[in-house]
């Protein structure tokens, strides 16, 4: 079972979000001093077991809800009980998240095969074969008939609650506001109140900070509610909304057309282009 102390984990790890520098800002056929706010990228080791898994970039903030919701997305446990203890150390580099899970948890972690170093955006990094890095995906992409269905329509109250959360989104973006640096995931409930919010440099980070968070709550994943992201939508995205059982997934920017087959074969609605005013449903 998982620890309640271990949250913790987080405070322990003195590395703030943000720093300040001094910048030269051209205004007016000018230049003038002033300070500004910058996002802190720090490289984030997540080590299974004393197994290292994963180096990523990363805001050094809600490292708790990473470890969760990365082991969660990408399916090293099939629930966070499998979860025994999470511990963060500040280290010369950056920061060693310690994780340690079941024995068939760690079974699984050594199947995967992958060297992920780097990795902020793409999930593909260090995959060792065009067959390793579709496998996942190749049920989800292979029915071409599904692949050219019309996107489904939703009802009045859908549209009005995304064009709420898109307005509200910026209001719930501390880190975002001060450095202009930082993705977003939002989970927001079927009027468009956002209930809880992740920041990150990354946005699949974001997204796994996001779903770690929700774990730990009382808020429950349904069909009316939505994950509204501030970034695109490519195929990564999809695929860790699905895991986590999310039906609807609404993006600021577009979506590849991976994404599109993989949400219409998954049942998953996407929408992008979510802006004042409008977005588009796209499965």
């Amino acid at each position: 079972m998982l620890k309640h102390n271990i949250m913790a984990a987080d405070t322990d790890v003195d590395v703030p979000s943000v720093q300040q520098r001094q910048v030269l800002r051209y205004t007016n056929d000018a230049l003038t001093t002033a300070m500004d706010d910058i996002a802190e990228e720090t490289a984030i080791a997540l080590v299974y077991n004393g197994i290292s898994h994963v180096v990523m970039m990363s805001t050094p903030k809600d490292l708790y809800d990473l470890a969760i919701g990365f082991s969660l997305s990408e399916k090293i446990v099939d629930d966070a009980n499998e979860i025994l203890d999470i511990s963060a150390t500040k280290q010369a580099l950056g920061i060693e998240v310690n994780i340690t899970v079941s024995n068939r948890a760690v079974w699984r972690l050594k199947q995967q095969r992958r060297n992920m170093t780097g990795r902020t955006g793409c999930g593909l990094c260090g995959a060792e074969s065009l067959q390793q890095a579709m496998k996942n995906q190749q049920s989800t992409v292979a029915d071409e008939k599904k692949n050219k269905q019309a996107p489904r329509e939703l009802s009045e109250l859908t549209n009005l609650a995304i064009q709420k959360a898109v307005l509200d989104l910026q209001a719930h973006q501390p880190l975002q506001q001060m450095t202009g640096a930082v993705h977003a995931a939002a989970w927001c409930d079927e009027n468009g109140d956002i209930q809880l919010i992740r920041e990150d440099i990354g946005r699949h980070n974001a997204l796994d900070k996001l779903i770690g968070a929700l774990n730990a709550t009382n808020i429950v994943i349904n069909h009316s509610s939505f994950l509204l992201i501030s970034s695109r939508a490519s195929y990564e995205m999809i695929s860790k909304a699905h895991v986590a059982g999310i039906s609807l997934l609404v993006a600021v920017s577009a979506p590849t057309a991976l994404a599109i087959n993989i949400a219409k074969n998954t049942g998953m609605t996407l929408v992008g282009f979510a802006r004042n005013g409008r977005h588009t449903i796209y499965s």
